[in-house]
């Protein structure tokens, strides 16, 4: 399938949102409050990892790309099991463009009628970490075409973002996307922080995500914590796992200085 764009938003994928009436049942063995040594490492972090969707903007890029090309619900229900971990993310990806093969102008006319929508309290976050020197960098399974803009919103430099990119033809086609970024496969986030990590020299990094794949992260030479944001998506197995679940950021601007 081709994408044929439609202007419109997709539904049913968000779990509960910021200052719904609804509250959301908690994993039984979540950490909704940190620990002194989980809060003393987001003291000491020099440097911060965000994921971007659902974390960092309130939707899943990829499913709104797919439901502005017409195919949203076959392409979201991929997205859930490759952040839930029950299939390859590489295997996930390729199976989700296949759906729509969005071309260059496609992803252009979506970005121009759909500007990235932040979760509250983001840009605050952000603000302060910066202000205390702290680094902050955008991590992604997402395409580096649709997170530019969010880190033009953010103040975050192109040269800190770690993601796909969709690939195209001489005339703006689809032609897949580029296998060399580490994002684009299972345990690609965890290489991607080890790596900025290791090149930047940081003695203390956080990741900041919903899914699987920032959990992953959490490891010798990579993040030192991972906090789970469970504002937009909750998932019971990552939410657990985690060494802090936040449901808004204003706990972690709480904990900055």
């Amino acid at each position: 399938m081709v994408c044929s764009a439609r202007n419109k938003r997709a539904g049913g994928h968000m779990i509960h949102a910021i200052g719904a009436e609804a509250s959301p049942t908690l994993p039984p063995a979540a950490k909704t409050s940190a620990s002194q040594a989980v809060l003393k490492i987001w003291h000491d972090a020099d440097a911060v990892c965000f994921d971007v969707d659902s974390t960092v903007c309130k939707d899943e890029g990829i499913d709104q790309l797919a439901e502005f090309c017409g195919a949203g619900e076959a392409v979201a229900a991929w997205t859930s099991r490759a952040m839930g971990g029950s299939v390859p993310f590489e295997e996930a990806l390729t199976a989700r463009l296949s759906l729509f093969r969005p071309s260059m102008s496609d992803v252009a006319n979506y970005l121009q009628s759909n500007p990235p929508r932040l979760n509250p309290g983001i840009q605050d976050l952000v603000k302060k970490l910066k202000a205390k020197g702290v680094d902050v960098f955008l991590v992604s399974g997402g395409f580096r075409q649709m997170i530019e803009p969010v880190a033009d919103l953010l103040g975050i430099p192109y040269k800190n973002i770690f993601a796909n990119r969709l690939l195209f033809d001489s005339v703006g086609e689809f032609q897949g996307f580029d296998p060399e970024e580490p994002t684009s496969r299972s345990g690609g986030k965890a290489t991607a922080v080890a790596q900025i990590k290791k090149d930047r020299g940081y003695k203390t990094l956080v990741m900041v995500g919903d899914g699987a794949t920032d959990l992953e992260a959490r490891q010798p030479g990579g993040a030192d914590a991972y906090i789970c944001y469970g504002g937009i998506q909750l998932r019971d197995k990552v939410a657990e796992a985690a060494d802090w679940l936040v449901l808004n950021f204003d706990d972690l601007i709480q904990e900055v200085d």
